[in-house]
């Protein structure tokens, strides 16, 4: 069974706004001639690498709630220009959408089991193409 991450995503008003500046990143990049990967940087490395890369995935929580995830591609340790340990935590730039789930706020990231992860939302015949505001409040009313 995969590892995950889960991650606030701070500034970020809505999966749409996340797909946007992904989107955005990596055409600069792409512009740059830079390999048109997309990665978040962090200042802590996690210590269960092959667990997280392994199928894992990046939660992403928006307005309070786990909304979308991303596909963990690698997990990259580096030092940056002040000898600063970071590391990047590459991924796949397509968000999948998740059922919400209601997370409070917290600092940096933090593992996530699998079986305490909330499903990812199909293409067809459920609540996908339900406006995201209507989502949330059914979801807060325990109605989702």
């Amino acid at each position: 069974m995969a590892l995950n991450l889960i991650k606030l995503c701070v500034g970020c008003e809505s999966v749409e706004q996340l797909e946007d500046w992904i989107a955005l990143r990596v055409r600069e990049k792409r512009a740059r001639g830079e390999p048109a990967e997309h990665f978040h940087t962090t200042r802590m490395v996690p210590k269960r690498v092959e667990e997280l890369t392994e199928g894992g995935s990046l939660y992403w929580v928006i307005k309070g709630s786990i909304q979308c995830r991303q596909r963990l591609v690698d997990i990259r340790p580096f030092r940056d220009a002040e000898g600063v340990s970071r590391c990047h935590l590459v991924l796949e730039p397509r968000l999948v959408r998740t059922q919400f789930q209601p997370r409070r706020a917290f600092q940096g990231w933090r593992y996530l089991d699998a079986k305490d992860a909330p499903g990812d939302i199909g293409s067809a015949g459920d609540d996908a193409a339900m406006p995201q505001e209507l989502r949330r409040e059914l979801s807060e009313l325990g109605l989702l």
